[in-house]
């Protein structure tokens, strides 16, 4: 289980920017995103496989795309039980809120890429320790 990209953005409801590392801030989420704050929807995650799988059904579609700030390879994230805690990279550690989320109105990004997984397949954490994260960091459960 890897980090394949960290992206984060200033506005809600936009495509995020991809980053080769960032730091997570322990009750807050990334400094620089505007999904940041003292909620339960800190930091969102997606599986890199469920992205590629997009792009299999013809959408043109990257990294941050989907407004996911963290996406992985080797987990399941529809399937993590909410609790569940994780480390990434060597401190920060996360623990899973909410798993995909209700979308009332059809965002930028539904119209820019032509569908939106993250209500379906993203899943939300916030932050219990910060810590600087990489591409390429590992995750484990904890």
């Amino acid at each position: 289980m890897k980090i394949v990209s960290i992206a984060t953005s200033r506005k809600k409801g936009t495509r995020k920017q991809c980053v080769e590392s960032a730091e997570l801030i322990a009750n807050h989420g990334f400094s620089a995103d505007a999904h940041a704050g003292r909620w339960h929807r800190q930091v969102s995650f997606l599986a890199a496989e469920s992205i590629e799988h997009a792009r299999k059904r013809g959408l043109t579609v990257d990294f941050g795309d989907f407004a996911e700030n963290i996406a992985t390879t080797g987990v399941d994230w529809p399937r993590v039980p909410i609790g569940t805690r994780f480390r990434l990279g060597k401190a920060a550690v996360i623990e899973i809120t909410q798993i995909g989320k209700e979308c009332k109105n059809k965002c930028a990004i539904y119209y820019q890429a032509g569908d939106c997984i993250m209500p379906r397949e993203g899943v939300f954490a916030r932050v219990l320790t910060g810590g600087v994260i990489h591409t390429g960091d590992a995750i484990e459960i904890v």
